[in-house]
């Protein structure tokens, strides 16, 4: 998907040595991307990932971060809830393609294709931003005539990629 993974932890280094370790010897998974070790929890406190209710342990934490450096979503889970996997790539996906294609994506967007069923009230297809001008609207009406989009109203369009 064009991206990178990078891991950070309040940990030392030589705990993050031993999960990687771990990981593979008793999963057989190997660990190919690189985790910070912010054993000081700097870099965790200016990011939110301390909890007040926990003391010193950490949340988890999902930032994705554009190519720009621009963080685009966060995602917080507490301590005791895993992230949820399937639902990070749906939004990297929904990202590149919004910012590809100058598009917004619905709720449930792209789910089937990460195994989970749509429920979306445009399916997998893609929202049109609102017009911002009369001269749009009416573009919008007359691309909704010829099939070329479809339309719920004129300021909620969408269409197929």
């Amino acid at each position: 998907m064009n991206t990178e993974l990078i891991g950070l932890s309040i940990d030392q280094v030589f705990s993050h040595i031993k999960w990687i370790e771990w990981i593979k010897e008793k999963i057989g998974v190997e660990i190919p991307f690189p985790i910070i070790a912010d054993d000081q929890g700097e870099l965790a406190k200016k990011l939110g990932m301390i909890s007040p209710y926990k003391g010193t342990n950490t949340v988890r934490a999902v930032f994705i971060v554009d190519p720009d450096g621009i963080i685009r979503a966060i995602l917080y889970y507490p301590q005791e809830t895993g992230r949820n996997i399937t639902e990070i790539l749906r939004l990297v996906k929904a990202l590149q393609t919004a910012d590809k294609y100058s598009v917004a994506t619905p709720a449930n967007w792209a789910v089937d294709q990460f195994e989970w069923k749509s429920g979306s009230l445009v399916g997998d297809n893609v929202i049109i931003p609102p017009a911002s001008s009369l001269e749009e609207k009416k573009d919008r009406e007359e691309k909704a005539k010829k099939g070329e989009i479809k339309c719920l109203d004129w300021w909620f369009c969408y269409k197929q990629l």
